[in-house]
């Protein structure tokens, strides 16, 4: 979107095209509501133009308003005024019935009355434009749009709702105050103002420090949220790996068999594992291919092994183990892994002693049975945390911009940190804190470029 357009008024279907209930065409911009008047009949024959702010009404969408015999659609229609709207702007929803035709002819009639096609995001990145919310709150909205769990959605909530900016607005005014007190002793005598403490502004600095350290561990757990965590269930023919699948599941997604070699290809799955998104796949138990097919199946493993964040490696309590076992541990040593001994409501001869050499955690479970599932569900968690759960739910959830940027600011302010251990000038010590002021507000939209946005709304959908 070019800044030259912003004085446009704009449209979009709001609402995934298809059958459903209702559809909704969102008008935003000065002429909204011209628009309105020109193609909706309410029931008492009064104009949109003439309606409260946040108030309903009944009617129909009609080709010629002076033919109220050319129905479109039958409709609610709600008004928004500016400031008071989602972009800060003229606002008019129009509900219609959820069918492609109505939905599509009534953008039509808007967009002939007046009315531009939205771009993707657009609505929002006026709602950033206009000021009602800052650029990280803009990306929330993304992250409120596709969150694949309930989590994920809490996180998406508290960025939207500003927790994410207020922290990176507090860092930013205590480096402004640590600015104002050297520029002082730059700007003035010591006479005049007094001696500044050094002391006192390295450890504020050093305080700075944690808090953005602390910021990129948070943002380096959270980014599994958007990512989703990638398992792979490994292990040689027969050991339980579809049922486990299905357990994990709960429900039965692949076929189990008592023949070895039942499952020839990956399938991959996506569930929620108490609040994270897990994309899991379940690998064909294939060791030496015996056809074309086979082979196909063993390199669909490999290649979903090389990309897997854990690996979940399967054994057969019920059997002592194979030079397959064997095999699959030294394959994969360079991965992490979760061992897990299925099939414990048989009776046991795999040799425990052996596999703890191997792996210092052994997670003992019946998938068929569903015994210790839950267990299992606990170190996958706990996997993600670094040995411990954690019970603090995520402020943000970071894009690569986030990363970046915060990794910048930390630079500058450690950069700052050292010049005030090494006694340099001050000179040199304001010139760091500027630069990390800079990228402060280069992560809160103070300062962006077209470029910039233009990246992150063409990520939204058109209508948001």
């Amino acid at each position: 979107m070019k800044f030259d357009r912003l004085e446009d008024t704009i449209a979009a279907i709001s609402t995934p095209l298809g059958k459903s209930g209702i559809g909704i065409v969102r008008i935003s911009g000065k002429s909204a509501l011209k628009i309105a008047d020109r193609i909706f009949l309410s029931k008492d024959r009064k104009k949109p133009s003439s309606f409260k702010t946040y108030t309903t009404h009944y009617g129909w969408i009609v080709e010629d308003i002076d033919k109220p015999d050319s129905f479109v659609d039958e409709v609610i229609l709600t008004v928004m005024r500016a400031p008071r709207s989602y972009t800060k702007e003229d606002t008019v929803e129009i509900n219609c019935h959820g069918g492609i035709l109505p939905l599509k002819k009534t953008l039509e009639l808007v967009l002939k009355n007046g009315a531009r096609l939205a771009e993707p995001g657009e609505f929002t990145k006026r709602a950033f434009l206009n000021g009602r919310i800052d650029l990280n709150q803009a990306e929330a909205v993304l992250e409120v749009i596709e969150a694949k769990t309930e989590l994920a959605l809490k996180a998406g909530i508290k960025q939207l709702k500003g927790e994410f900016s207020y922290r990176i607005k507090n860092i930013r005014k205590a480096i402004l105050d640590i600015l104002v007190k050297l520029e002082a002793n730059i700007d003035f005598s010591e006479e005049e103002i007094g001696k500044v403490n050094l002391e006192e502004i390295r450890n504020n600095l050093e305080k700075l420090i944690s808090d953005l350290a602390k910021l990129l561990r948070d943002a380096k757990d959270a980014k599994i949220f958007r990512e989703g965590l990638k398992i792979v269930i490994c292990g040689r023919a027969n050991v339980g790996k579809s049922s486990l699948l299905n357990a994990l599941l709960r429900e039965e997604r692949c076929i189990v068999t008592p023949i070895p070699g039942t499952t020839r290809d990956t399938i991959e799955e996506i569930i929620d594992i108490r609040g994270l998104p897990v994309r899991i796949v379940d690998t064909a138990g294939i060791l030496e291919p015996n056809d074309l097919i086979e082979k196909k199946a063993l390199q669909r493993t490999k290649r979903a092994i090389l990309e897997a964040n854990l690996i979940i490696l399967v054994f057969d309590g019920s059997e002592r183990l194979k030079r397959e076992d064997l095999f699959l541990i030294g394959k994969l040593k360079r991965k992490p892994i979760l061992a897990v001994i299925n099939k414990i409501d048989l009776p046991q001869k795999i040799e425990k002693d052996k596999l703890s050499k191997y792996f210092n955690c052994l997670v003992e479970i019946s998938a068929k049975k569903l015994k210790n599932i839950d267990r299992l569900e606990e170190k996958i968690v706990q996997f993600v945390y670094e040995g411990k759960t954690s019970d603090q739910e995520p402020i943000f959830i970071p894009r690569i911009r986030h990363i970046q940027v915060l990794k910048k600011i930390l630079y500058f302010i450690k950069q700052a940190f050292i010049s005030i251990k090494n006694k340099f000038s001050l000179e040199y010590i304001t010139e760091d804190l500027k630069v990390a002021l800079k990228f402060l507000d280069e992560l809160l939209g103070k300062n962006f470029s077209e470029e910039l946005l233009e990246r992150i709304f063409t990520e939204f959908c058109i209508g948001k």
